[in-house]
């Protein structure tokens, strides 16, 4: 490189906007619309479970449930290539190697569409023997059928906006990321009361309206994907390169392990809710339509902590790429205090209002609202804690560090609860499962703050002795 290409490079990091302005003015500008776009893709999930459970009932809320683990494929493939693509665009921009970043945000784009269908096609294609591996109880099975068949459809679109969100808020257009989900979410809602109410559509009716919504928020984002403010995306960078691949993969391993271990878990709990579930009070359906909308519900907290995670994104990566270490531990440090401050208020909701919150989404048995709000207490009774690992995980892969992340993402799903999974219910039955949970969150938590203790003392350390 010439000292000419070098000090224009040099200039550049110098006046992007996330290398000077105040870490705390970038947080809010970021973390906010990722917040809201996390909130409007959870939405999608909330508002389907809303009209579902008031129009059909407990099945309709297990069916729902049943088809989850499908949904969290699809963003657990939208974290793969949109984190990945992210994350090595930011800091390639941030070392001011423009052409580079550019390819990784064509490349993800394109990853992205293609394996949303090819995973709508393996889902048309074995649709009853999937759904029956997640555990539908067999009343719940045709419910389930018709409620996904539809709902794989939009794959591609849903894999495509979540993604592309990461892309553009990457590109420095948090506010059009969290335009584009907030748009198929307004679709989502208003063809939901109408489909599902007005023509009384039911199961299909909720999943038409999912796939139209996705298709309109899909739309937008190819737009302004191919319309990039700070580089410009030709054709030529949409060709898949083995070696740029192999870099958005490695940076978006960490949230995408993250999900697929949420699907793992999610698929023996379904399992375990249904055996357990039969040899209690309960019955197979009860457990699994509680346990599938108090999930949906804590994703809602859980997308204030994503957003905050992926707000924080671009701030830590352009940062760590342009050395400036002192802003990239601000940010971490300043984003941790807002998502302590949300999981507390989580907390103190799930704790003190849980069969208020489960009401929301229809009415059931008395035996339906003892085990929803035993459920509340026990499973979620670490939320106060369950800020540390998404955020910390997401600030390995952001100052690309991949391993790191990969590990303190498979913490809470693998490493701890899926064992606890087992074994507790051997001995406590349904019980069993409750208290799992509570655990792994605790453990979880603890080691993400020894690991991002020893990233920062390491770093403090390299810093002084150079």
């Amino acid at each position: 490189m010439n000292p000419h290409t070098k000090l224009t490079e040099t200039k550049a990091n110098r006046s992007n906007p996330l290398g000077v302005t105040s870490v705390d003015r970038l947080l809010l500008q970021f973390t906010i619309p990722s917040i809201v776009a996390m909130l409007v893709s959870s939405l999608y999930n909330i508002v389907d479970q809303f009209f579902i459970g008031r129009s059909i009932g407990e099945l309709g809320n297990a069916a729902t449930n049943i088809s989850f683990p499908l949904s969290i494929s699809c963003v657990a493939l939208a974290l793969l290539f949109g984190v990945g693509g992210a994350s090595s665009f930011n800091i390639s921009m941030g070392k001011g190697e423009q052409e580079t970043a550019v390819r990784y945000l064509g490349n993800a784009a394109v990853m992205l569409f293609g394996c949303g269908i090819i995973l709508c096609a393996f889902s048309q294609l074995f649709l009853n023997p999937l759904l029956t591996f997640f555990g539908s109880p067999d009343a719940v099975l045709p419910y389930a059928s018709v409620y996904t068949r539809i709902v794989s459809l939009g794959f591609p679109f849903l894999i495509l906006t979540t993604g592309s969100a990461h892309l553009i808020r990457a590109d420095g257009r948090p506010k059009l990321a969290m335009f584009c989900n907030l748009t198929g979410a307004v679709i989502n809602t208003f063809l939901d009361a109408l489909f599902v109410f007005g023509f009384q559509w039911g199961m299909a009716g909720a999943a038409a309206a999912t796939v139209i919504g996705q298709i309109f928020s899909a739309g937008l984002s190819l737009w302004f994907l191919a319309h990039a403010q700070t580089v410009a995306i030709r054709r030529s960078h949409l060709t898949i390169r083995r070696d740029t691949l192999l870099r958005i993969v490695s940076l978006g391993m960490a949230p995408f392990s993250n999900q697929v271990a949420m699907m793992l878990v999610q698929i023996v709990m379904n399992k375990s809710l249904k055996y357990y579930g039969s040899l209690s009070v309960y019955g197979e359906s009860i457990p699994i339509a509680c346990a599938g909308i108090i999930t949906k519900v804590n994703q809602v907290f859980l997308s204030f902590i994503i957003g905050i995670s992926q707000g924080l994104q671009p701030i830590v990566s352009f940062n760590y790429g342009a050395k400036k270490y002192g802003r990239v531990k601000k940010a971490y440090l300043h984003a941790a205090a807002a998502g302590f401050v949300l999981a507390l208020t989580a907390f103190i909701l799930f704790q003190t209002i849980p069969r208020q919150i489960i009401s929301i989404f229809g009415s059931g048995s008395e035996e339906y609202y003892r085990f929803a709000v035993r459920y509340f207490h026990i499973f979620l009774f670490f939320t106060f804690l369950n800020f540390l690992q998404p955020i910390t995980s997401n600030f390995f892969t952001a100052i690309g560090k991949p391993k790191r992340g990969i590990f303190l993402s498979l913490t809470r799903q693998i490493i701890f609860l899926l064992p606890l999974l087992l074994l507790f219910p051997l001995f406590l039955g349904i019980d069993g499962i409750m208290y799992a949970a509570p655990i792994a969150d605790l453990a979880a938590g603890v080691t993400a703050i020894l690991m991002v203790a020893n990233e920062f003392s390491r770093k403090h350390d390299e810093t002084h002795s150079g």
